[in-house]
């Protein structure tokens, strides 16, 4: 049987040497939902939040089957501490479960060259403006596919407004592209960029990025980055991130 349960310390155990937010998340009760094998002794824990699904501790098939009941959505990426959890995955979902790579980014505060970034963010076309997300954007990012991730994760703008933070580049006052907390933890986001397919190639993503992180620096939030390709890495370094490691994990269709 499969257990909801809290971000105690034996959880906490099962996910030692993670550097994950979105687990951090979970362990911290700000987003996301944590699940386990036990509640007195667990051996093995999820923490799910969004499009992500990290599993730890003793690989346990009954686990990776489990669905939530709350879950309505038919794609997951899981990621898991050990080799071990992958051949259980791909037992459990055969076809439907494809092996990618992802891109970690090391977290490193202070790192950030903030004239740099002040620069980038001012380098945008004539007739583009960079704005904060207020009600209004929010709104309207969540009706559109393209930039439903940049808020889907909050309850409503309240929440968005308390936890999250994000900028929205506009060409007729509507948002092209943008940068936002994807999820929460306590001391930062995680970061999701996005830019509308006919206005890419124009260096809004690194404007709203720069943006981003130089307002989540006002805020003492550190503004996490993974990526999931190399282009994606590529803006981070140039941004002033460093690369950390290429990393497995599995897309899941049919979840």
């Amino acid at each position: 049987m499969i257990y909801q349960v809290s971000g105690t310390n034996k959880i906490s155990k099962l996910f030692n040497g993670w550097n994950e937010t979105i687990i951090w998340s979970c362990l911290q009760g700000v987003m996301g939902h944590l699940y386990a094998d036990s509640i007195e002794n667990p051996q093995s824990a999820m923490a799910i939040l969004g499009d992500f699904c990290f599993l730890a501790g003793v690989p346990n098939q009954e686990l990776v089957s489990f669905k939530p009941e709350w879950c309505m959505q038919d794609f997951i990426i899981m990621s898991a501490s050990s080799n071990e959890w992958f051949k259980v995955i791909e037992a459990v979902y055969g076809k439907r479960c494809t092996k990618v790579s992802r891109y970690a980014i090391k977290k490193e505060p202070n790192i950030f060259d903030e004239r740099k970034l002040q620069v980038f963010a001012e380098d945008i076309p004539d007739k583009i403006k960079l704005t904060m997300i207020d009600k209004q954007m929010f709104n309207y990012c969540l009706r559109n596919d393209w930039s439903r991730d940049f808020v889907s994760l909050y309850k409503n703008y309240e929440e968005y407004e308390k936890l999250g933070i994000g900028v929205v580049a506009l060409s007729d006052n509507f948002p092209v592209a943008g940068a936002s907390s994807y999820s929460r933890y306590k001391d930062g986001i995680e970061i999701e960029i996005d830019t509308k397919t006919e206005f890419r190639r124009r260096g809004l993503a690194t404007a709203s990025a720069a943006k981003l992180i130089l307002e989540c620096k006002k805020k003492n939030l550190y503004p996490s980055w993974d990526a999931h390709n190399p282009w994606s890495v590529g803006l981070a370094e140039k941004l002033g991130y460093h690369f950390d490691k290429e990393y497995q994990v599995y897309e899941i269709r049919g979840y």
